[in-house]
Parts: C-alpha cells; structure tokens; sequence
C-alpha cells in the first residue's frame, strides 16, 4: 500500500504551532485530542479542571484569542496558530485583580469553578470594561457553581470592575 493510502490513525500526532500563556509551543499530540486532556495531561496545567466533558459547565474554560471556550469541546488541531491563556496564564505576572476580587469577595465555595469563572470574567471585562449586570450574567452564563456561590461571584466581579476603574482613573489624572 502506498503511504498516500495508507490510513490515519486517530492517535497518529501533528506538529500544533500556538500560544499558550504567552509561550510559543508546537503541540506534537493526535490533531483529534481534546485541549482540555492535551493541557492538563500532556502540559501538566491542572488548574483548567474536567467536569461534565460536554461544554455545559465551564469547569474548563480558557481563552482561545481572547475569547472564552469550552477547552473539552475544542480539538487540539482548531489550536493552530492560535494564543490560549489558562487560568495559569492570569496570574503568570503575580495575582490579577480579578482572582483577588474573588478571594476578598467570597466568589468560591468549593473552588472547582473559580477557574472558568475568572477565565470568563477577564475575557468579558477585557472586551467591556464597565459591563452592566446583564452583561455579567450573560458571560457567567456558561459557569455553573454547584455550591450556588452566585452571590459571593456576582460581588467579586463588581470589586474587579471597581479597582480596574480605580486603576485607570489613577493613571489617567
């Protein structure tokens, strides 16, 4: 058999090019392989978590070009060229004030959604920095806290939009 003819294994693996929390990787995983298992088994980023597996509960989320996504529903070839940041990648230049927000504010309970929670958070206050409450509830919309920490969350999220208006304010006058 000709090796045009030759069939592709569903584990034969690719060179990736892409970003990941501002590093310049070449993924050499099955171009089919989950993000999700591609960061927390082949990268040892752990903090991305696996929960529900089917993109219903934003355990997993990360930011594919600025952009929140399920990484469980995203396979690793749609990466190509593309910059992902993780939970990791917020706070790579020490804790972003979002995640302190989240700490002063009691915007976890069990924590095993804090991750897609922040990661939708940043994506949303990065494109709309003064974003009304529907705005909120619109991009937490794909974040479920099974402790039914809302109200801890929805604090954090207005403390986080208050110091960044404190911080541009500061730098602007």
């Amino acid at each position: 058999m000709k090796d045009s003819m030759k069939p592709v294994s569903p584990l034969d693996t690719s060179s990736i090019p892409c970003t990941i929390n501002g590093s310049e990787i070449n993924l050499n995983v099955p171009p089919a392989k989950r993000l999700l298992s591609v960061l927390r088994d082949d990268l040892a980023m752990t903090g991305t978590k696996r929960s529900c597996d089917i993109g219903r509960c934003g355990a997993c989320m990360v930011m594919v070009d600025g952009v929140p996504v399920n990484s469980c529903l995203t396979m690793a070839y749609q990466c190509t060229g593309k910059s992902i940041t993780t939970i990791e990648g917020i706070s790579a230049s020490g804790m972003d004030p979002i995640q302190r927000a989240f700490l002063q504010e009691g915007g976890f309970q069990c924590g095993y959604c804090t991750p897609g929670m922040i990661i939708s958070v940043k994506a949303l206050l990065d494109h709309n920095p003064d974003p009304s409450a529907l705005e909120i509830e619109e991009a937490l919309s794909g974040n479920i806290c099974r402790c039914t920490g809302y109200g801890g969350i929805k604090r954090a999220v207005q403390k986080a939009i208050e110091w960044r208006k404190e911080a541009y304010e500061s730098i602007t006058d």
